[in-house]
């Protein structure tokens, strides 16, 4: 599973020209899931994603949470995450998860983080999605489940 963060001051998603998720400050998170993410992997990713401390404090030093800064999470499915470049120019995305497998983790990480975070707005999974986002920083954090799991 592959969790690219950008913290963000706004960001939207819209689905044929209609909003369907926008958050003021936080996260917008990327989420790439393959075959062999199970609920576990997910429960760990999801943990070290909502206690990111990469929010500044009043000295200039990240060191402050989603939760402490009362931020939100804008959830976003993006089996690219997983595209293969090693060889030719054309990506491969056999490593990515079947659109069933992805989309039951996508839900699965929906749904654990509306437990936590109070505000958790979404993207439409399979769909044609346009994002818009302003980086604050800009802050990029790239979260891989063989890292943060132990696989690698």
């Amino acid at each position: 599973m592959r969790f690219v963060i950008q913290r963000v001051t706004e960001a939207s998603v819209k689905v044929e020209e209609k909003t369907v998720g926008e958050i003021e400050k936080g996260f917008l998170v990327f989420i790439g899931a393959c075959e062999t993410d199970t609920k576990e992997i997910a429960d760990k990713m999801v943990k070290k994603l909502l206690g990111m401390r990469i929010f500044e404090d009043e000295n200039g030093k990240t060191n402050l949470s989603l939760a402490d800064v009362g931020g939100s999470l804008l959830l976003v499915s993006q089996f690219t995450l997983y595209a293969d470049c090693r060889k030719g120019n054309r990506p491969s995305f056999i490593k990515a998860g079947s659109p069933e497998h992805a989309e039951k983790m996508y839900e699965y990480i929906i749904e654990s983080c509306q437990k936590e975070c109070p505000r958790v707005e979404t993207g439409i999974f399979g769909a044609d999605m346009k994002i818009s986002l302003l980086n604050d920083g800009p802050f990029t954090i790239i979260l891989d489940s063989d890292e943060i799991c132990g696989k690698a």
